[in-house]
């Protein structure tokens, strides 16, 4: 909604607004907050709230521990499922030290870092995010089972899919907060669904991720239902996966976007996706994913197979794209897009040239086919392995990051 700091205050004056939650996320992604009242709202803008870091992940230990939140007013949305009468409002936050520099955990600066340098280089990028995640139903002590809420298949309607009122409401609650999803549907999987994103700028896609996370957990705990985002809940049936469709344009001398730069941006990726998976794939749930359901397991590309890492899905214009489907849901957004970019310059400032399309089912292909593709990381100790000795890694990730991630 792109709020400025005066619109802010105004709308927490007018709104009846009581509760103001200061967002930001540890160094894996994992939603965090503090709440402050209205009456703290000055002092957020101006000097920044303090938190003691020492007990969040990638933040650092006790020594240096006080560290300050400041929100971000493009941010402010409500959260809906509180009271209309004494609001509650959310806005994301830089994270920095009390000498006013930003922390190197602080992943979401580094995703603003990563759009700054690809718009100083004359390039615009958009993801749109394909989430996944699965609801089971929890038992009578409020715990989370792996008992599937449903037992319907893809694109199943009710009565077999019971997920419908739930990704209804979802879809609605999102909407309320300034965030407009493409489409939602049930799964392969029992009881897995998955709810779409429209394109949108890098840090906004990134901050819809996280949301969407947050309501999805919240609006199946008010159902009494537990919604799961592990790569790989059930062994016999579908993951969940992330699927991140990303474009980036590139502008001539006159401003104009007509340079065709997708194919290189992709031969980077390709180029670099064994370094990145650690941050892609940071579970060991991850890696029991690939290699089936539609999960790939090479480094391929094609038009449209999805048996392929990255896919050309059929469109045309505003809507061309390329889907990268390896990533799942328990991945840092701003991490993953992050590296995307940066992968996809290194292809652009290098010229690389995509290898040839890989028109087979890698599925079900020969040994003697699959064996000329490279291979994604098998464990996640490989994929720690692949970032250890990546240098494109460590150029764009911080130590304090990459420790966290390979300790």
């Amino acid at each position: 909604m792109n709020y400025t700091r005066e619109e802010v205050e105004t709308y927490v004056e007018e709104e009846d607004v009581k509760f103001i939650r200061l967002a930001f996320t540890d160094v894996f992604g994992k939603s965090k907050n503090v709440s402050i009242m209205p009456s703290e709202l000055k002092r957020a803008f101006d000097e920044g709230i303090a938190i003691d870091s020492s007990a969040i992940a990638g933040f650092g230990g006790e020594v240096h521990s006080d560290l300050l939140l400041h929100p971000d007013p493009a941010t402010l949305a409500p959260l809906p499922w509180r009271p209309d009468h004494g609001r509650v409002v959310r806005m994301f936050c830089s994270v920095t030290r009390p000498d006013g520099t930003v922390i190197d955990a602080d992943t979401r600066s580094l995703l603003i870092e990563a759009q700054n340098r690809a718009q100083a280089k004359g390039f615009t990028f958009s993801f749109g995010s394909e989430i996944e995640f699965y609801l089971f139903l929890r038992d009578q002590n409020g715990q989370p089972t792996l008992i599937p809420y449903d037992r319907a298949g893809y694109m199943d309607i009710a009565p077999d899919d019971k997920g419908e009122n739930v990704r209804r409401e979802i879809c609605l609650t999102l909407e309320q907060m300034g965030i407009t999803p493409e489409a939602s549907h049930h799964e392969e999987g029992p009881g897995q669904n998955e709810i779409d994103f429209h394109y949108a700028q890098p840090l906004e896609a990134a901050d819809n991720a996280v949301t969407f996370r947050n309501v999805v957990s919240t609006l199946a705990a008010s159902s009494g239902l537990f919604a799961s985002f592990n790569p790989k809940p059930l062994e016999d049936e579908s993951g969940n996966g992330m699927h991140l469709n990303f474009s980036v344009t590139g502008q001539n001398d006159t401003g104009q976007n007509d340079r065709d730069v997708m194919r290189p941006a992709i031969a980077g990726v390709l180029s670099h996706i064994t370094e990145m998976t650690l941050f892609l794939n940071p579970d060991e749930a991850s890696y029991r994913r690939f290699g089936s359901r539609k999960a790939p397991r090479y480094v391929s590309w094609s038009e449209e197979n999805r048996s392929q890492l990255i896919r050309i899905p059929a469109a045309t214009g505003a809507y061309r794209r390329a889907e990268l489907r390896s990533p799942d849901p328990l991945c840092n957004p701003y991490l993953a897009f992050t590296l995307l970019i940066d992968a996809c310059l290194d292809g652009i400032d290098r010229n690389l040239v995509l290898p040839d399309a890989a028109n087979v089912n890698l599925y079900t292909a020969s040994s003697d086919v699959t064996s000329k593709f490279r291979a994604l990381p098998l464990t996640l100790e490989m994929a720690k392995q692949e970032a250890i000795k990546s240098r494109f890694v460590s150029e764009y990730l911080p130590a304090s990051v990459f420790r966290a991630y390979t300790k």
